[in-house]
């Protein structure tokens, strides 16, 4: 074997885990880009046992599992109609060896038949994510400005055909 992490749906039992993996480095990531407080914000909102069990419940949410290790989380939802991915996080050490293309395909290979689009969203300070959706044919449709009025934390919202 020895292909590096498998890619698959997340199991019910692991909903700590993720919980756990948001904690350590989505926190860590965001931090430098939108600041502490903001954060540790984006943590307590999304990543907390309600969140993750409700939409590992619902099939929405796919690991990256390197031996029993989180390599990477995803999850996917909607938002009124629309299909939105709104977690895509590849751990650190896992970064650059396509990991971040084979979740992105695992939760778009979850839409259900006949879907036309997906949506994605990302902070505008997160340029890296960025960056990487445009590779992966995500274009901006908006940006959402914060309500706190940092450019840092306007959301961008991008949109990729499936058709």
């Amino acid at each position: 074997m020895g292909t590096g992490p498998v890619v698959r749906n997340a199991e019910r039992d692991e909903v700590m885990a993720i919980c756990r993996f948001g904690e350590e480095h989505v926190r860590a990531h965001y931090a430098p880009l939108i600041g502490e407080e903001a954060a540790a914000k984006q943590v307590r909102m999304w990543w907390h046992e309600t969140n993750i069990g409700g939409a590992v419940a619902r099939g929405a949410v796919v690991v990256a599992d390197d031996g029993g290790h989180l390599a990477g989380v995803g999850q996917r939802g909607l938002h009124g109609d629309d299909h939105v991915i709104y977690k895509l996080y590849v751990h650190p050490r896992h970064r650059g060896g396509g990991l971040g293309v084979r979740l992105l395909d695992a939760l778009i290979g979850q839409l259900p038949e006949g879907a036309e689009r997906v949506y994605i969203e990302h902070f505008a300070a997160n340029e890296r994510a960025g960056a990487f959706y445009e590779r992966e044919g995500f274009t901006v449709d908006r940006i959402e400005p914060s309500s706190t009025g940092d450019p840092a934390l306007g959301v961008v919202w991008r949109v990729r055909e499936l058709r």
